[in-house]
């Protein structure tokens, strides 16, 4: 077996897609700031980014204002990134030395009563969505809320992600709310930034049953770098590919992928924490502080794996693999009518 250092990781990293399947920017349409940040994802090695454009209580005028922001920062760099729309948008980033970034949703409150809002979102660059954030709403129930399942709007709503070709995410989502949805769903759903519970019990986080039923599904569960997820505000490398290695033996290699949920802005998030009680209530760790892995840990984690016995082909499933499978699976091509 070839000895594991920072450069046999590094050579793996830029020998195959790597893929961060969600990530966190200030949700400010008129501060660009931060955004120049998202180089830091390309020099640690990444080809493609997934960015969320809102949240929670947040709905449809601030999900739209704020993909219309980035959008248009993005289009005015052409030479340095390019909008993730298909699956092989992520080879010509690669192709290019450009970084692919495409946008999620965390929570239906983003289509208010509207589904056809759905399309819409989808041909701007959305490839996922959350049914709930934390607390429960239009369409189904939250993980830190009485979860009542998954209502008629969230049945339609499902019905709706899938022909359009939007990935159903289930993170942040109550558990019976996730089951009634792996009852009905006939594509791969995602978690697409959850933890496991039998590592760390957290609200957040899932347990073996529901990762098996993912997979069963074809689907793929995102590992994400929030230390109070990952139990004890620990955002070492070897705690992160433990998590990653949990799932790894429950299902196999070809369910797991990076999704580090890294914010960039921690002063906006301890604002959104002290605003939004409800959906981030006290007693589960919130009030620490959160810590996150961040981008630049990619190599470190790349060598524990390789350290723990992790072949280069496992290790090209997870770091993008299995996501561009999914994607050639499910997106279908934008609506421009």
């Amino acid at each position: 077996m070839i000895e594991a250092t920072p450069s046999t990781a590094r050579k793996l990293i830029d020998a195959v897609p790597v893929w961060d399947h969600h990530a966190c920017f200030p949700l400010r349409p008129n501060d660009p700031a931060f955004l120049p940040q998202l180089a830091r994802h390309k020099a640690a090695g990444f080809d493609a980014i997934t960015v969320n454009i809102g949240f929670g209580e947040q709905g449809p005028e601030e999900h739209l204002r704020m993909i219309a922001a980035l959008r248009h920062w993005l289009m005015a760099r052409p030479k340095e990134y390019l909008l993730l729309l298909q699956a092989d948008d992520i080879e010509r980033a690669r192709s290019t030395g450009r970084l692919a970034v495409g946008f999620d949703i965390e929570g239906a409150n983003a289509v208010g009563d509207q589904l056809s809002l759905i399309q819409l979102y989808y041909d701007l660059g959305v490839r996922w969505m959350l049914m709930a954030y934390n607390t429960s709403n239009r369409a189904g129930g939250g993980c830190q809320d009485e979860d009542g399942g998954l209502t008629s709007f969230g049945r339609a709503m499902v019905k709706e992600m899938e022909r359009v070709g939007m990935l159903l995410c289930l993170s942040h989502t109550g558990h019976r709310t996730v089951r009634e949805v792996l009852a009905m769903a006939t594509q791969p759903l995602i978690f697409s930034h959850s933890n496991c519970a039998a590592l760390h019990p957290h609200p957040r986080n899932i347990p073996d049953e529901l990762i098996r039923a993912c997979a069963a599904t074809g689907g793929v569960v995102g590992i994400n770098g929030v230390g109070i997820f990952l139990g004890k505000n620990d955002i070492s490398s070897e705690t992160y590919a433990r998590h990653v290695d949990h799932v790894v033996q429950l299902v196999g290699p070809a369910h797991v992928s990076i999704a580090l949920d890294y914010v960039f802005d921690l002063r906006e998030l301890e604002e959104h924490v002290e605003k939004m009680k409800g959906t981030f209530p006290p007693g589960l760790g919130y009030e620490l502080g959160a810590r996150f892995v961040p981008p630049e840990q990619l190599e470190e984690i790349v060598v524990t794996l390789q350290c723990w016995g992790y072949s280069d082909a496992d290790l090209t499933a997870l770091l993008g693999g299995n996501l561009l499978r999914l994607a050639k699976q499910v997106w279908k091509a934008p609506n421009h009518g």
